[in-house]
Parts: C-alpha cells; structure tokens; sequence
C-alpha cells in the first residue's frame, strides 16, 4: 500500500538526503593526510625518582585560622613518595581533575598524626606545606572512604616518621663517629710530632755527655 500527500513527499526528500549523505561518507581507500600532525611530549611530574609507598583516594582539608574553620582543599590521590637517592619521603596529593597539588610536604622525625575526634574515618596532623609555592604551616585533615583507609594511612605515616628517626639517629652516629676518628687522628699526629722531638733532642744529650768526660779527663 502505497501512501500520497505531502507526507509522502517529505519521507521521500529525508530518504534522499540520507542515502546522499551515505554516499558521502563512504570510505574511498584513498589516503587523508592529518592537517596538523602532532608529536608526543614528555610531561614531568617530579615524581620520576621517587617510589610510591601508598596511594589512595581522599578529601583534604586544611584549617583557616583567620575564620576558625575547615576548609576544602581537593579530592583527589594522596601518596607517600620515597626518593630513590636521599631516602627523604613527602606526602603528595593532587585533584583528581586538575591535577592540582593540594598538599606537598616532608614526612620529618617531629610529625604526629592522629584520629579526628568523632570521626573515625578521618585524622588529622601539622606540616609545613609547599602546596602554594611557598612553606607555610598547615593544619590538614583527611578523610577517606572507610575506616579500614584511614587505619592504613596513619600506620603508613607512623611507620615514615619511625623510620626517618632512624635516619636520622644513624646519622648522627656516623657523624660522631667521624668526629671521633678525627680526634684520634689529631692525637696520633700530635704524639708523632712530640716523639720526633725528643728523638732529635737525643744527640745533644750525648754530645753534653762527651763534653763532661772531656773535661773531666783534663
């Protein structure tokens, strides 16, 4: 059955136009060269010479001393970056979107990080931060998705700073140690010097000995 009208007019001219677009768009195997042609670019993080120890999803928060209140910095990855030479450790964390930093500090000896009061699933600790490019020492508060998430974050956190007292102590060790084996070494010299001394003020004490048998013979 066939229909009439200018419906029947309308349908015909859609049909038209697709099957002309169809056309169109059909691959003629002939080959197109890229207007533009655009090359790869290495983007540094400044992460390449670190290991990542921990990564996970968060919110921070830092706290706004002139209001009195918490306020949003991002929700995104926080990391602990440990640096394959120096051994130092930072806490770095980036919006999820932007890849902004939020947070990028030290992990030193003197850092406690403890629970939120109230609130299991967040804790709370105080570092000076390089977040804007500048030090400045911050308040921050972070909360995950679950209980178990923020258990893991501040054992991670307290396992560093252990470690980094460690560090520290060791290097304290190895420098008294050098401090020490210098001051041997100062003393040794010094004997050195002092037994040269007496081994050449020797002669002259025989040499007043034969003048004395010398004198008394005469």
């Amino acid at each position: 059955m066939s229909s009439s009208g200018p419906y029947r007019t309308a349908y015909d001219a859609d049909d038209a136009e697709e099957t002309a677009a169809a056309d169109d768009e059909q691959d003629t195997g002939a080959p197109i060269a890229p207007i533009v042609r655009l090359e790869e670019v290495a983007v540094s993080t400044g992460e390449e010479h670190e290991d990542p120890i921990l990564d996970m999803k968060a919110k921070l928060y830092r706290f706004d001393k002139e209001g009195t209140q918490w306020k949003e910095r991002g929700t995104g990855t926080v990391k602990f970056l440990k640096h394959k030479e120096s051994g130092k450790v930072r806490l770095v964390m980036r919006q999820s979107k932007t890849l902004k930093i939020c947070a990028n500090h030290l992990v030193i000896p003197t850092m406690t990080v403890q629970e939120h009061p109230g609130n299991e699933k967040s804790c709370v600790w105080n570092a000076s931060d390089f977040a804007d490019g500048e030090l400045k020492d911050e308040l921050f508060c972070i909360r995950f998705g679950s209980v178990e998430n923020c258990k893991t974050f501040m054992a991670t956190f307290q396992d560093i700073v252990a470690n980094q007292e460690k560090q520290e102590g060791s290097k304290e060790e190895d420098k008294d140690a050098a401090d020490a084996a210098g001051l041997l070494e100062k003393l040794s010299v010094e004997e050195k010097k002092e037994g040269k001394t007496e081994t050449e003020s020797k002669p002259e004490v025989g040499t007043d000995k034969k003048d004395e048998e010398a004198a008394s013979s005469t």
